[in-house]
């Protein structure tokens, strides 16, 4: 077993324990043990669960991605004042700075990539306890956990609409010609391209409608603008090489990306985005609208907030020193005087 076996062997323990448990789940209720919507549907039961367990990840990201927005112009500040300052204790100061700045707000721009940190040993996890399949079973060998030699025959033998074997890639498919090469090519293509499909649209409704004015001015959207073409491209390149049970786990994995950030979007999107206006008029047409701390109240409450805050702006500003028109020295000089007289 090389390193990074060694590392992944406790994921590939729990990957297969989840895979299992699905495929004992569906068997128990009639669908064929050895059948490849028994265990298409399995691996999308991991997808359910990984997912599913990765939802306060998910919640902290969403909440580091607002404070990283809040934070911005204060960001932009620090950006500016050692702009051009290529000395290290310029360097060394931003970074303090920028640190502190983190610090106090309680967010890392690493926060919001927690989520696909953690996902990527568990698909790579998942990606070797497949792409071992075909070996194992021809060794007559299990996984590394509850997935027994049985049943790794079994997975090996099983064909997605009694066509397309699990643990064929679509460049064997081509290369090899196996029986039914044809119907399994066609059926790879179609996952691949549902796989490269639901990744590029998850991405659009980022990019088209959650995205505030100012996000939209800046190189980083120019970025995203091309980077929303550039991964479904390299996509293809890597989805031929994926055996079939893998390029279903992205694509159910992807689904339920897509899905997901349909529900943020809709309901917590970005300030001053698209959708956020949307949700606005949304809200309204119901009689209710958003207040300051961001929750959903009745329009009679959000007037009531707005003119409590207008108030106060007010007590505030009146209890502000009146600002003192600046004089000349000669005239400060004639008011001291008891008669206000010139000599």
């Amino acid at each position: 077993m090389d390193f990074l076996g060694i590392i992944l062997w406790p994921i590939r323990w729990v990957i297969e324990m989840i895979l299992v448990g699905w495929h004992a789940v569906l068997t128990f209720f009639g669908m064929p043990v050895d059948g490849g919507l028994t265990w298409v549907l399995s691996i999308a039961g991991v997808v359910v669960i990984v997912r599913t367990a990765l939802i306060p990840l998910f919640v902290k990201q969403i909440k580091s991605q607002r404070k990283m927005m809040e934070i911005a112009p204060e960001m932009k500040k620090i950006q500016e004042k050692y702009r051009g300052k290529r000395d290290q204790l310029s360097r060394e100061a931003m970074s303090r700075e920028t640190m502190a700045l983190y610090k106090k707000h309680g967010t890392t721009p690493v926060s919001s990539c927690l989520p696909l940190l953690v996902q990527m040993p568990v698909f790579f996890s998942l990606y070797y306890t497949l792409y071992d399949i075909k070996a194992h079973a021809a060794a007559n060998k299990g996984g590394v956990g509850l997935l027994s030699p049985e049943l790794t025959q079994q997975f090996n033998d099983a064909k997605l609409f009694d066509i397309a074997p699990l643990s064929e890639t679509l460049v064997d498919a081509i290369q090899h010609r196996p029986d039914g090469w044809v119907g399994t090519t066609i059926i790879l293509v179609i996952m691949v391209a549902l796989m490269i499909a639901t990744q590029f649209f998850t991405q659009l409704q980022i990019v088209s409608k959650n995205l505030s004015p100012e996000a939209k001015t800046g190189q980083a959207y120019q970025m995203q603008r091309i980077m929303l073409y550039i991964i479904p491209f390299a996509m293809i390149f890597s989805g031929v090489f994926f055996p079939l049970g893998v390029v279903s786990y992205w694509f159910f994995n992807n689904l339920w990306t897509m899905c997901q950030q349909f529900l943020v979007i809709r309901e917590l999107p970005t300030p001053g985005s698209d959708a956020a206006k949307e949700r606005e008029a949304r809200l309204a047409r119901k009689g209710k609208a958003i207040n300051s701390q961001g929750k959903v109240v009745t329009i009679a409450e959000y007037e009531a907030e707005q003119q409590e805050l207008l108030r106060k702006a007010e007590e505030a500003r009146a209890k502000q020193p009146k600002r003192q028109q600046p004089m000349s020295a000669k005239r400060a000089k004639k008011q001291q005087r008891p008669d206000g007289a010139s000599s």
